[in-house]
């Protein structure tokens, strides 16, 4: 039996519930698309191994790794905060001027959100633009997680906000929380490597995903067009499911052609 087959084998797949799930993904970005890289499935860095008992024979550590997908970091970037002197925090690019990013551009992308809006008094959170959208026609959840199979030699000074919602009903561009634990440090990024992961739930628990870069269409960016930045003015946007799947054109997923 082939070890990637290991845990279908035997699966009533009747009522729709096939073993792959097609997911498209695309880059949403009105500027510098170009940096933006394309979803890299997860491959752990192993040698050859010397035992039949090894971890890379082990088809549930196998099986969890290939369903991780790596989103990389898109630039060269350190943060850090600035206190003023009546007490304000403001997130300021520790490289200053020898970053390659300009100031102009970070705050384009990164947004230190309100203390209103922090979990925690002291644990600032700041949210950075991911213009990554994924979509389905199948029932699949998307969910976006910290890069936790990765070693990172310098640990972030917090913990990633994770979320998870339906791509097949809500394609919306993601975005990246950090609630920062440990303002004394910086948080610092290199270009390309891990910044977090996206992995996908569907209806048959076995099944896995076949992710493809998805052609622009009309389609797709009218309904997306009817979701986004929706939060801004609606609080529970769950609720808007059942309007947003009355919408929906019942094909969306076009797989980019060669």
């Amino acid at each position: 039996m082939n070890q990637d087959d290991y845990f279908a084998e035997g699966l009533d797949e009747r009522g729709g519930r096939g073993r792959i799930v097609t997911v498209g993904w695309t880059v949403r970005a009105q500027k510098g698309a170009v940096m933006w890289a394309p979803p890299k499935p997860y491959e752990p860095h192993q040698g050859k191994p010397a035992s039949s008992k090894s971890v890379q024979f082990c088809p549930a550590a196998v099986d969890f790794d290939r369903r991780h997908f790596v989103i990389p970091f898109p630039m060269d970037l350190t943060l850090k905060f600035d206190r003023q002197a009546n007490g304000q925090l403001s997130l300021i690019d520790a490289d200053g001027p020898q970053s390659g990013v300009r100031q102009g551009a970070l705050r384009d992308l990164m947004v230190l959100h309100p203390q209103a809006e922090w979990r925690h008094p002291e644990r600032p959170i700041v949210q950075m633009i991911a213009p990554y959208v994924f979509i389905a026609d199948d029932p699949c959840y998307v969910v976006q997680s910290p890069p936790y199979l990765h070693y990172l030699p310098t640990p972030r000074p917090g913990v990633q906000v994770c979320g998870r919602f339906p791509v097949h009903v809500w394609p919306r561009p993601l975005s990246w929380g950090f609630e920062w634990h440990d303002m004394t440090k910086p948080l610092s990024f290199k270009r390309g490597e891990p910044w977090f992961y996206v992995h996908f739930e569907t209806e048959n628990p076995a099944g896995r995903v076949r992710l493809v870069e998805q052609e622009p269409s009309e389609e797709l960016d009218a309904y997306v067009n009817s979701i986004v930045d929706v939060s801004n003015y609606v609080n529970k946007t769950f609720s808007l499911f059942a309007e947003a799947r009355a919408r929906r054109p019942a094909t969306l997923v076009k797989p980019k052609k060669p």
